[in-house]
């Protein structure tokens, strides 16, 4: 009987590895197709879709603004992150819960909404179609996830040390820069990784706020998706899932998983 649950086990994990990346095994093979159009499996290879993308300027200039943005993300995440997070595990004060539920509140609302709203705030103000209107439009989506993981990071770092260092004459902002901020490091890149993640791979929020002379790498593959349909999209596919699991392997051969995530 043991047996045949482990049997049964296994061919359940395979089911679901195979239900998760054969659709991503398939887009990979179709990258190198040689036809006009998208078809599995190819009738000849090439990589000459690959050049098509590398030489289409409007791809290239929403790769430019989708890393200029994923980097201005990931840095104000946790400059804005950082020292929430702080108070919201080591600090006491009123209306502590409520704050930590508000700047939760966007994880739980849908993006349809928040682009809306989004967009009738930033409208009067200007900011529609600019490299600010999508970076605070970006902030919205990737603040939380960072306070989350920063939080969870500060509440398993436990604060001995910390007292030890206190308890032997270290001022408040020495114990943080050369106890505590070295030992969150992990949680640091972790947050840090997954708000370049989420900003690069936006499309939602950014389809209500770009404009003709503004636009992302997500948003230019959607519209070219809609036009028309052969192995770029496949190529621009692809290029997305290497720079999202860079970003993953980033984090485990730097800090590993476990530590990154405080578990």
């Amino acid at each position: 009987m043991t047996r045949f649950i482990g049997i049964l086990a296994r061919i359940y994990v395979i089911g679901v590895f195979g239900f998760v990346f054969v659709p991503l095994f398939i887009v990979f093979i179709m990258s190198f197709s040689a036809d006009a159009y998208l078809s599995f499996p190819p009738s000849g290879w090439s990589l000459r879709w690959y050049g098509e993308v590398l030489n289409n300027q409007g791809f290239m200039v929403g790769l430019k603004n989708s890393v200029i943005i994923a980097v201005i993300v990931a840095v104000l995440s946790l400059v804005l992150g950082l020292p929430a997070a702080y108070a919201l595990v080591r600090l006491e004060f009123r209306g502590r819960e409520f704050l930590r539920n508000l700047i939760l509140a966007p994880l739980v609302l849908p993006s349809m909404m928040l682009g809306l709203g989004i967009l009738m705030v930033f409208t009067p103000a200007g900011l529609v179609a600019t490299f600010p209107g999508l970076v605070l439009a970006h902030l919205v989506m990737t603040l939380p996830f960072s306070v989350r993981i920063l939080q969870t990071s500060l509440g398993n770092l436990g604060q001995d040390v910390e007292h030890a260092a206190m308890t032997l004459g270290a001022r408040p902002l020495q114990v943080f820069t050369r106890i505590t901020l070295p030992r969150l490091m992990p949680g640091i890149v972790a947050s840090s990784a997954i708000a370049a993640i989420m900003s690069f791979d936006e499309i939602v929020l950014s389809l209500f706020l770009v404009g003709p002379r503004l636009t992302t790498l997500p948003v230019a593959l959607y519209r070219y998706v809609d036009e028309r349909t052969d192995p770029m999209v496949a190529v621009l596919a692809v290029l997305l899932i290497a720079v999202s699991l860079g970003m993953v392997l980033l984090i485990e051969r730097t800090v590993g998983f476990t530590k990154a995530f405080g578990r």
